[in-house]
């Protein structure tokens, strides 16, 4: 129970890699709080959560500043004292950049950085401790064809990273984990093509990893043993990049 006592947010908690990692909080000690934007499924998950540990699910689309800010508020009025953000929220757009549209271009970039931006930011406003990780993507290294948007806004969450634990130590250790190819509803290995689902696997491991891999990660990264660690973004990718 290394994170007995604490409290944590998981944005995009309600299912594939939020939903493990904030199980993974809980069976730590960690009350929870995870936000969604209107999923079904996040009954179960709390459900779940509340087998577990104290928790809470709030109704955000975290790339509004107005919802993000109630959001903390709602927390704070439940768990006090916020310590731990996992900016996780996330969408996935596949289109080549010739028939990218604009607004599809500008969503992407609006939950997947601005989410991570607004989420710590308020963490920040409200504590100078603690400890924020950042779900980032083996692609925001090596790019991927008929995706400009996503790679783009997962590039931007590593740096947004770095810049933040050179600003926020020592008080708030900020890290990142870059899952490679996860098995989730938005990324299943049964519903790609054989070309995908061939690039996808061209890693040493050569498998797609779970949600509980990246899970781990994070409770490490929150957890005492990780107090020398900042600024670091960590491939969970089955050796896609190696650096």
């Amino acid at each position: 129970m290394i994170l007995s006592g604490k409290s944590a947010l998981v944005t995009g908690g309600s299912r594939g890699i939020g939903r493990a990692i904030a199980l993974a909080l809980a069976d730590a000690g960690a009350k929870v709080a995870i936000c969604h934007p209107g999923d079904p499924q996040v009954g179960q998950t709390l459900t779940d959560l509340q087998v577990r540990t104290e928790a809470l699910a709030i109704e955000a689309d975290v790339s509004n500043e107005a919802q993000v800010v109630a959001m903390f508020d709602q927390v704070a009025e439940t768990f006090g004292a916020l310590e731990i953000l996992i900016n996780n929220a996330g969408i996935l757009m596949e289109s080549p950049l010739s028939e990218t549209r604009c607004e599809d271009f500008d969503r992407v970039i609006a939950v997947n950085l601005r989410g991570a931006f607004l989420a710590s930011r308020e963490f920040v406003r409200r504590r100078a401790t603690g400890r924020i990780v950042n779900i980032a993507s083996d692609l925001g290294y090596l790019g991927r064809e008929n995706m400009v948007a996503y790679t783009a806004s997962k590039g931007g969450i590593i740096a947004m990273t770095r810049s933040l634990a050179r600003e926020l130590a020592p008080g708030v250790l900020v890290n990142a984990i870059a899952p490679g190819s996860i098995e989730t509803d938005m990324t299943s290995p049964h519903s790609m093509s054989p070309e995908q689902l061939a690039k996808d696997m061209d890693t040493p491991l050569a498998r797609f990893g779970q949600p509980e891999d990246i899970a781990a990660m994070a409770v490490f990264l929150c957890g005492p043993e990780a107090g020398f660690i900042t600024g670091q973004c960590l491939g969970v990718n089955g050796g896609s990049v190696m650096t």
